[in-house]
């Protein structure tokens, strides 16, 4: 006769007294936060609700803002918004890859704790500082930048500026100031430090014996990095930029500082005046109605949906990857 297996019996752990406390605390740390933001979603969307309802779909489509008169909307301003964010993630990626490739493979150990503590630093700087950086120094000093731009890449229609003839000395300097080009380079130096700190986290974690088999094999330096560091670290490379693009798309400080507000569609980031979300409620909440107010509060309804889109999005992307993983070696 054939002996019949053993039933297989479930294995449970007998959790102590301190791991039933952290496991209660870790839950209740992370429902606090659903909760909290529902809440403020909720805050959002109530406080809204009299703008959402008169102004109808007409609130996503109109460039103008007037809420007195009835006209208002954020098609204007979501544009400027996304074209800071893009322009701040376009110039903090390389910065932040790079360092973040610098730090964990080439920077000698000294060197590596000192980096490390300046980016971290950089990432306490209030944003008021970045701003008064941004609209009394470095715009001026990018102006050249800017102007190179337009001349020789005016063709394509980004980095066109309307009224400005190529090579034209009689130009004058102010129309390349407060842009979103100026002010995407300013959210960029705010966004870098976390893009790198994430990414120099997930590179310092590549596997050790695929780095050794990767040199066994014959690969330089920048060999393994490419075949071993880089793959591992993508999903890192990809979060760390999409969660710095939710920080540059809530920006506000700094924008506000940098930037002329218009309310119309600006399609080209070279060229003076934008407008973002955040900038319009820090600039018109004092002086509104509560009508005026309600309109506010849509237009952060939608900052804070876009947002936690790309967050949640970064997360996802973070999650999947194979970053932390560890060596089969």
């Amino acid at each position: 006769m054939t002996a019949l297996a053993p039933a297989r019996r479930p294995l449970k752990a007998r959790l102590g007294t301190s791991d039933l406390v952290f496991r209660g605390i870790a839950r209740g740390g992370g429902a606090l936060v659903l909760v909290i933001m529902a809440m403020v979603g909720g805050f959002l969307a109530y406080r809204a609700w009299q703008a959402l309802h008169k102004a109808g779909f007409a609130f996503f489509t109109t460039q103008d803002w007037n809420p007195g008169a009835g006209t208002f909307g954020i098609a204007a301003i979501i544009v400027g918004t996304v074209l800071i964010a893009l322009v701040a993630v376009a110039v903090a990626l390389p910065m932040a890859l790079g360092g973040a490739l610098f730090i964990s493979e080439y920077a000698p150990r000294p060197v590596k704790r000192t980096l490390i503590s300046m980016i971290d630093l950089m990432a306490a700087v209030p944003s008021v500082v970045y701003g008064l950086w941004g609209w009394k120094l470095l715009q001026w000093k990018l102006i050249g930048l800017a102007r190179w731009i337009s001349d020789w890449f005016g063709w394509i229609p980004i980095f066109k500026v309307n009224g400005v003839q190529r090579h034209d000395p009689l130009a004058t300097l102010t129309v390349y100031t407060s842009s979103s080009f100026m002010a995407g380079i300013v959210v960029a130096m705010m966004v870098t430090p976390i893009a790198c700190s994430i990414m120099r986290e997930a590179f310092g974690q590549a596997p050790a014996g695929e780095r050794e088999g990767a040199y066994a094999l014959g690969a330089t330096r920048w060999g393994m990095i490419r075949s071993v560091v880089l793959p591992f670290g993508k999903g890192a490379i990809i979060g760390g930029t999409m969660l710095g693009l939710g920080r540059a798309l809530g920006e506000t400080i700094a924008v506000v500082m940098i930037i002329s507000p218009v309310f119309k569609i600006q399609p080209h980031i070279l060229q003076n005046g934008t407008s973002s979300v955040s900038s319009l409620i820090a600039l018109r909440y004092g002086e509104s109605n509560p009508f005026a107010i309600s309109a506010l509060m849509a237009a952060g309804l939608t900052l804070f949906a876009l947002t936690l889109a790309v967050n949640f999005a970064a997360a996802s992307v973070v999650a999947r990857s194979r970053s932390g993983a560890v060596s089969e070696v």
